[in-house]
């Protein structure tokens, strides 16, 4: 038998696994459900829009926390300090930068590039200090790691002050354009373009680059990946650090997106990011991208139909998936 039909043999033994569309189909119930409730098209769109927006934000916010879960087995409940990390340093670049003459979108960009650069260093030292130590030992890496984060706030007061700061948006950022009635944010748009940019980008490396693959098979098999002379250990810090870069860009964003930072910005965050993940699987980057997408979406129609609802929405969204899935959309099969 040839090579080519053991090969073909092989791959009609092996069945291929079926994309399951339902939780992309509930999203998309989720926008049609809100047309009649809503009422009026124009703010349905206004609504969808901003929705999809703040989910794509909370995805760039969330997106660090479960690429760490997801490959390395770390539970960091001090994932917040890295956001308010990245929001508190864009008050200064962009500060800085108005007084050196930048404008609009140019400082905008450059505190993304000095938080996520800012972030990711504090993120070696924070693995190499207080994650290392507790690898593999859940109970101890949420408790050493969320001290992390309340020690982390207190340095964030010292060099920026207790208080609450502005943090505006650029003038070509502000104002909206208009699509008949439906007026869409200038802001939400380019935030909504980042966060599909950050996730395309996520995608890509994990499937189809060497360090992706190399990355996914240290998680498998740790030991055979050393014995081929490949150090794991170097590629999990990598992982730690853009987990971390990314949690400083979504801070950026987030702090945009709110137009004020306070040092207390991240742990506000966290039961956010922490619903996200739990409503995709724990560990899966397209579960975290669905959850964002239907906490954003959730949050802004019963923001509008039903203000007081919104404040425990996300919650009971994520309560009617477990009952639906108890391991979220798409639960990660080692988990």
């Amino acid at each position: 038998m040839n090579t080519a039909v053991v090969t073909q043999v092989a791959s009609e033994a092996i069945p291929k696994a079926s994309f399951d569309w339902k939780p992309i189909a509930l999203v998309v119930a989720l926008m049609l459900l809100a047309i009649p409730a809503v009422g009026s098209s124009s703010t349905w769109l206004t609504l969808t829009v901003a929705g999809l927006a703040m989910g794509l934000i909370i995805f760039v916010i969330a997106s660090g926390l479960t690429l760490v879960f997801g490959l390395m087995d770390v539970l960091n409940f001090g994932h917040g300090v890295f956001i308010a990390l990245g929001a508190f340093v864009a008050t200064s670049v962009m500060g800085f930068g108005t007084g050196q003459g930048w404008h609009g979108v140019l400082s905008v960009f450059a505190a993304m590039l000095v938080a996520m650069l800012v972030a990711g260093g504090v993120g070696l030292a924070f693995e190499r200090i207080i994650v290392r130590p507790v690898y593999g030992l859940h109970l101890k890496q949420i408790l050493i790691t969320m001290g992390g984060m309340i020690v982390g706030e207190e340095i964030i007061k010292v060099i920026w002050g207790p208080l609450q700061i502005a943090l505006p948006l650029p003038d070509e950022l502000r104002g909206a354009w208009l699509i008949g009635d439906a007026a869409i944010e200038k802001y939400r748009v380019l935030a909504a373009a980042i966060g599909l940019l950050v996730f395309a980008a996520l995608v890509f490396t994990l499937n189809r680059t060497k360090i992706g693959l190399l990355i996914r098979a240290g998680v498998q098999d740790r030991s055979m990946v050393e014995a081929l002379g490949y150090r794991i250990r170097r590629l999990f810090v990598g992982v730690f650090v853009a987990g971390s870069a990314l949690a400083g860009l979504g801070g950026v964003l987030w702090g945009l997106y709110q137009q004020s930072v306070t040092p207390q910005i991240g742990a506000q965050v966290n039961v956010l990011i922490f619903i996200v993940i739990i409503i995709g699987g724990l560990g899966s980057t397209f579960g975290c991208f669905i959850g964002a997408l239907l906490v954003g979406l959730m949050a802004n129609y019963t923001g509008f139909l039903a203000p007081k609802v919104a404040l425990f929405s996300n919650i009971a969204l994520m309560a009617a998936i477990l009952l639906w899935r108890p391991q979220g959309l798409y639960p990660v099969t080692n988990r």
